[in-house]
């Protein structure tokens, strides 16, 4: 009889294991009117007001590069990656308030602007569901309803890194 409790005991931590592993922490963000999540496993840090330093004959989506700390880090524009208008103008000037997410996608660190950063939270990856529409964004994976019905959309990092050049 206690081999059968060991067992169901053993079930239950497996289930709550395998619950806790489609969990992950994400950083919710705004973009091109869309509120999009990415991993924090990909962020390393937020900045604002940072100057990108503007470089000649580089595809629109690459606004430039910047210094961070002796680090030199191609920022890219994911709304133009995503179809939309600029947000930067051609010498790095922001035409409205964005700010710059420095991720880093295997061991290629490079930082997006966004127009805004929200929140960090949870979100259960069994969740997240295809984008049931047949031209599908290439920077977008998935998407997730939330409890009070707002949609959030996954962020494909390893899709960006390889468009970035």
């Amino acid at each position: 009889m206690s081999e059968q409790v060991m067992n169901q005991n053993e079930n239950e931590t497996r289930q709550v294991q395998e619950e806790s592993s489609s969990v992950e922490r994400c950083l919710t963000f705004e973009s091109a009117g869309l509120v999009l999540f990415l991993s924090t496993n990909y962020v390393i840090e937020i900045i604002n007001g940072y100057p990108i330093t503007y470089l000649p004959l580089l595809p629109p989506y690459i606004k430039g590069i910047i210094n961070l700390r002796g680090q030199i880090l191609p920022v890219v524009d994911i709304r133009i990656c995503m179809g939309q208008s600029d947000m930067m103008d051609s010498s790095g000037n922001s035409s409205g308030q964005s700010c710059i997410i420095v991720i880093d996608v295997d061991s290629l660190p490079m930082g997006i602007i966004v127009d805004s950063v929200r929140q960090v939270m949870d979100i259960d990856l069994q969740d997240v569901r295809p984008i049931p529409v047949k031209r599908q964004q290439k920077l977008l994976d998935g998407m997730v309803t939330l409890n009070d019905g707002s949609v959030l959309m996954s962020f494909d990092c390893h899709a960006l890194a390889e468009c970035r050049y």
